[in-house]
């Protein structure tokens, strides 16, 4: 198989670029992480699967990978233009409970999701805590020239930095639209590198600095993180398109005046050479926004009786730089896709263990699959490639399989290594259990053979009135059915 140069569509650009790595040998990307204030709903975690099938990918074409994830415990606004409450002290106070409870119960959660839905994990998690020396330590080198300070602390002055806001594509640093109401602001777009706490107040995260007892901003954090662990400039920073307009520029914006002030014709002057944004999932019933207090957790997908790695699939369906829209139909649709090759590939296990490599003649379709994880990342194409492979009739199993490991370890579908039986929908709240399910089919099974077929069909239909579907003619035999559009939670 011929390498093929990878090609990724830069944000900063606005173009597709070759993937040229800084460090010989290696990639080195930078993702943000979630604010651990809430569970994160399903659209937040695209993001993650779009990073992970990028990571992937650059394994996938011999680079070693450095990837880190932050977690953000301390300074993320509920504003994300640097105003409002911080999430994680307005949580914690709701809940009556300590902040350091708040952070850990949802990190872990969202450490669950990644899990479920087989991301791999980064070569370090990042806590925003941990760093607030450094994160000191960085606003006061660019202090002086760069930032001025007010009552309620330090703030980044963004007319000192060459370009601001080009990654959103601003035409004037004056933002409408996202004013902050604080008195003595240069600029609209000034934001907080420094956030002194009010007096009279007492945050349960706070720490002494050269402006005040209080906390770092949302952005200063992400620099810092990734400036620290990675080195400036390292190779791509990825992140939800919502981070493109305000969080990322104000990244950027630190990260110039950190390193070298001078503008963005050279992306690397922007902390990163390629900047990465994965678009919005849709959901026309709104239930993608927390700020509504009602949204869809991949839980609650899992609590409905699907396999996680059935809203992999729903993700893959779709390039990640497009909008995708959530559906119940679409998620039981790319549920089937993934029993279908499940079973494709259980077939083939039968016949051979996989071979050490494929051969000659498989490496047309390996191409054509690093053709499409080539074109940045274009996931759609990857997966037909994929089913084409599975469905090949004259090819030796062996190769085959060695073949399929290898396209799945981009995709990261566990195609190999999934329980058919666990793709089954199994709704927790069902009133029937799996034993009981069993032996009613044993017992229609004995009534088939004796000819009673008036027996079988009422075991049929009892079974049916409890959302059990008979599957005549599979091994699984049985499969939940599920009202197409479940309940909110």
């Amino acid at each position: 198989m011929n390498q093929i140069p990878l090609q990724l569509f830069n944000s900063l650009t606005r173009k597709l670029e070759t993937f040229q790595p800084i460090h010989a040998g290696e990639a080195r990307v930078y993702s943000c992480g979630p604010t651990v204030y809430n569970y994160p709903h399903i659209g937040n975690m695209r993001a993650y699967v779009f990073a992970d099938i990028l990571g992937r990918a650059l394994s996938f074409k011999g680079y070693r990978l450095r990837h880190v994830i932050n977690i953000t415990d301390v300074g993320h606004l509920s504003d994300d233009a640097d105003a409002g409450e911080d999430k994680m002290e307005k949580m914690a106070a709701e809940c009556v409970q300590s902040i350091w409870h708040i952070a850990k119960h949802y990190t872990e959660a969202f450490w669950d999701d990644i899990r479920a839905l087989n991301i791999r994990q980064p070569t370090r998690w990042t806590i925003a805590s941990e760093f607030i020396p450094q994160m000191i330590d960085f606003a006061q080198s660019i202090a002086e020239k760069h930032c001025y300070a007010l009552p309620s602390g330090l703030y980044f002055d963004v007319s000192t930095v060459a370009d601001y806001g080009r990654l959103a594509r601003q035409q004037s640093t004056q933002g409408e639209g996202r004013i902050e109401p604080v008195q003595g602001k240069r600029n609209a777009a000034d934001f907080a590198i420094w956030r002194r706490t009010r007096p009279g107040e007492k945050r349960q995260m706070e720490w002494d600095s050269p402006w005040g007892r209080g906390a770092p901003g949302w952005h200063l954090e992400c620099s810092v993180m990734g400036g620290h662990v990675l080195g400036f400039p390292f190779d791509i920073h990825t992140g939800g398109i919502d981070h493109r307009e305000i969080h990322h520029p104000n990244e950027i914006a630190q990260n110039q005046a950190f390193c070298c002030s001078a503008d963005l014709a050279q992306a690397a002057n922007s902390g990163a050479r390629i900047w990465m944004h994965n678009n919005f999932l849709i959901d026309r019933a709104g239930k993608m926004s927390k700020s509504a207090g009602e949204f869809l957790r991949l839980q609650r997908l899992i609590d409905l009786g699907y396999h996680p790695q059935a809203y992999r699939m729903m993700c893959l369906q779709a390039h990640y730089r497009s909008e995708l829209e959530f559906s119940w139909d679409g998620l039981g649709a790319a549920l089937v896709r993934l029993k279908r090759l499940r079973m494709g590939v259980e077939r083939l296990q039968a016949l051979a263990p996989p071979a050490p490599h494929w051969g000659a003649e498989l490496a047309p379709w390996m191409d054509r699959f690093d053709v499409a994880i080539s074109e940045d990342l274009n996931t759609a194409i990857a997966l037909t490639v994929l089913e084409d492979m599975v469905a090949l009739k004259a090819a030796d199993p062996g190769e085959k399989l060695a073949a399929i490991v290898a396209m799945d370890a981009v995709l990261g579908l566990d195609v190999c290594g999934l329980d058919r039986a666990a793709l089954r929908i199994r709704p927790r709240t069902a009133n029937i259990g799996e034993q009981d399910i069993e032996a009613m089919l044993l017992r229609r099974h004995q009534a088939r053979a004796d000819k009673d077929f008036a027996a079988a069909d009422r075991l049929r239909q009892a079974l049916g009135e409890q959302g059990v579907e008979v599957m005549d003619g599979d091994a699984l035999a049985w499969e939940w059915r599920l009202d197409p559009s479940p309940p909110a939670p």
